[in-house]
């Protein structure tokens, strides 16, 4: 199982790399998740420099696909060279956007009528777009979700894990990484949110 998180120039570390820990709870041989950037390297908005493990085509092929978010977003849903490698398809994926990746997902024609989340600043621009924009951490319907909000990225992990693996498994990763003496907490409340958007598996 491959799972693609989509992480640009001025990307957002909450966003990416807490999905990506989390993610990585499930320890099966099979089970990979990878950082795939445009570039070789990218920077986030607060200077950090990650090295992408494979190319945005590569992400196009698996399973399921965290588009992260970032301050440049705008400027790369303007660049024709970078969105037309972002050959997306909900019939064969799991796909989640994580703040101003709803706008990605919306360029890319990928929400149709579908209603999404996004944070507050996105929100104007996603509402241009054509896109309802809900008061709320994380909706989803059949194989697309979205999140707003950086610390919503765990209901994106959760959403996937429990799709590609089922609730025990995202319960447990949940559980691992909330903080001690609040855990049953985290788990009821991503699960709260979660759990009324989960359907079969792709």
């Amino acid at each position: 199982m491959h799972i693609s998180i989509l992480t640009f120039d001025g990307f957002n570390e909450l966003d990416s790399l807490i999905a990506l820990g989390i993610l990585n709870r499930i320890k099966k041989p099979d089970w990979r998740v990878s950082i795939a950037s445009p570039t070789s390297r990218v920077e986030s908005m607060n200077g950090v420099v990650i090295e992408g493990q494979e190319s945005l085509s590569e992400a196009s092929s698996a399973d399921a696909v965290i588009i992260g978010s970032g301050m440049k977003t705008r400027e790369i849903v303007a660049d024709k060279s970078i969105m037309e490698q972002l050959q997306l398809d909900p019939s064969r994926q799991l796909l989640g956007a994580q703040c101003s990746g709803t706008l990605l997902l919306a360029k890319l024609g990928l929400l149709n009528d579908l209603p999404a989340c996004t944070d507050l600043t996105t929100k104007p621009w996603v509402q241009e777009a054509g896109v309802e924009v809900l008061n709320q951490p994380f909706f989803a319907e059949g194989n697309i979700a979205s999140a707003g909000g950086c610390l919503a990225s765990q209901y994106l992990a959760t959403w996937i894990i429990a799709r590609l693996e089922g609730k025990e498994a995202a319960q447990n990763a949940i559980h691992y990484v909330a903080p001690v003496g609040e855990k049953e907490d985290y788990v009821a409340r991503a699960m709260k949110h979660v759990s009324p958007f989960l359907t079969d598996s792709p």
